[in-house]
């Protein structure tokens, strides 16, 4: 079945309160896809952020993100009152997201909040926390010895709570009772919010799909909780790390500094923890897209320790089988393979063992060979089109870096012999829209036209990223005209 969505991130969702939460507008921009005959809203994972404030670095691979908890839901519960949620300094902008006032200011609201909610006798809490107990438990008490250790990763704390000495661990259970407390409130909050939200877009033909990343942080609850899931030493320090080796396009390679996985202690577990982090997200999710597919083939392993990319070596991943393990105890579920990035043959069987829809991405398309697999003639209907990602330059800011040639190559493709900047983003969206994929998602700063102001995350960097937010009437009733009938022309309704 055809079908198309749009790509737009929680935190970028215009709100009052400076980020995008599960507010009033995240209902409307639902009902805002349903007009426009989209069937899909695709989001970046939802966890709990840290330093440099990516989704894909999180404090845990099981929690959802605070900030995204709805100030006006806490005031409609006589947690909060307007006038104190006004009182906050959340960041003046109504398109970025200040993340450090949003540190200071959201987590004090949150702290006032959890001072007058009441859990005796709430049931559905006292479900939650029982439900949610596996990684919940674990998670708030992380969270409070981290913050009781100034922000510190847990290989600095004491060895006792490093090392998890269960007297030590019964102790700070006990004295830090009250803040773990704390940090429960926060997730039920979390999932409370998310599932009214989430049910709302399935009653209204709209599925999610979200984004779960290969690896976790090491800065985790995940790592200091489950250390036998990865490749430490008997110190609990990494033997090496995740990354990409030099290319092209850096000639270090990227570190990215993750740990890798124990996959050995992965299979004789039955991959236990792994079906239950996708069981997880399908609970959040309707269809999941799984980051660097690639690293289940293979995985780039750098030694702990070193300072670029270049001096790492692959390894092996659980290949086919930890699919197939998770569908003998999930039964068939909807997966998308982020398979960008240099395919080797490994890849391409791993892929067509699976049978899940891989990726496509135009701007991967007008290299100068002009024979590139992202060249829309070549795609089969099992994939799913983009125009680009959240880690990609807009459309705008794309087609203006290209090359003379690479731009003649893209305009006689597109058959736009006018090529007016106003509006050469509709060329390649009608592209992606027109092609013989069964899914077709388009980031929201390309239906916008947006230039490179909006892009939402340069890979390598930090202190610029996850910041864009679209404004509030930005998508117009105009806009979702448009996509609607572009959208049937193309039989995606």
């Amino acid at each position: 079945m055809r079908e198309s969505g749009i790509l737009l991130p929680i935190s970028a969702l215009p709100s009052k309160y400076g980020i995008g939460c599960f507010s009033k507008e995240a209902y409307d921009f639902v009902d805002q896809l349903n007009a426009a005959g989209q069937k899909l809203w695709q989001i970046l994972p939802l966890g709990p952020t840290g330093y440099g404030d990516s989704p894909y670095q999180s404090f845990s691979t099981f929690a959802g993100n605070p900030y995204f908890i709805d100030m006006e839901v806490l005031i409609q519960w006589n947690l909060l009152t307007r006038d104190e949620c006004e009182s906050f300094d959340f960041g003046g902008s109504e398109e970025y997201i200040d993340y450090e006032k949003m540190y200071f200011s959201r987590f004090e609201a949150l702290r006032l909040a959890f001072g007058r909610f009441h859990a005796e006798g709430n049931n559905e809490y006292s479900e939650f926390i029982q439900k949610n107990g596996y990684w919940l438990e674990d998670y708030s008490l992380y969270m409070a010895l981290k913050n009781e250790n100034e922000g510190k990763s847990w290989n600095e704390w004491e060895e006792p709570y490093r090392d998890r000495h269960p007297g030590a661990i019964l102790e700070a259970r006990e004295r830090l009772g009250e803040e773990i407390r704390f940090y429960q409130f926060q997730q039920y909050m979390f999932w409370k919010e998310w599932s009214g939200l989430h049910k709302y877009a399935n009653a209204h033909g709209i599925e999610i799909v979200g984004d779960i990343p290969i690896y976790v942080a090491f800065d985790s609850s995940d790592t200091w909780s489950h250390p036998q899931l990865f490749q430490f030493t008997e110190h609990n320090e990494p033997v090496a790390v995740a990354g990409c080796p030099p290319d092209g396009f850096s000639a270090t390679g990227q570190l990215w500094g993750n740990p890798l996985y124990s996959w050995e202690y992965h299979k004789e577990t039955g991959y236990a923890w792994w079906i239950q982090r996708m069981e997880q997200c399908f609970e959040l999710y309707d269809v999941v897209r799984v980051d660097h597919f690639r690293g289940f083939d293979e995985y780039y392993a750098i030694p702990y320790g070193d300072k670029t990319a270049e001096f790492g070596h692959w390894e092996k991943g659980p290949g086919i089988e930890l699919f197939r393990t998770m569908e003998e105890r999930m039964g068939k579920v909807k997966i998308i393979a982020e398979d960008l990035g240099f395919m080797t043959d490994g890849v391409r069987q791993l892929l067509a063992d699976s049978g899940y829809p891989g990726m496509k991405v135009l701007e991967f398309a007008f290299d100068p060979s002009e024979n590139s697999d992202y060249l829309p003639h070549k795609y089969n209907q099992n994939c799913v089109v983009y125009t680009g990602t959240h880690d990609n330059e807009t459309l705008v800011a794309w087609y203006e870096s290209l090359s003379d040639h690479d731009r003649e190559f893209a305009r006689r493709y597109a058959h736009n012999e006018k090529s007016e900047p106003e509006e050469i983003h509709w060329d390649f969206i009608r592209m992606a829209m027109s092609c013989v994929a069964d899914r077709c998602v388009i980031p929201m700063q390309d239906y916008l036209g947006r230039g490179g102001e909006a892009r939402m995350n340069e890979p390598s960097t930090l202190g610029k990223n996850w910041k864009w937010r679209l404004k509030k009437g930005e998508f117009t009733n105009e806009l979702v005209g448009q996509i609607w009938q572009m959208t049937k022309l193309y039989g995606r309704l």
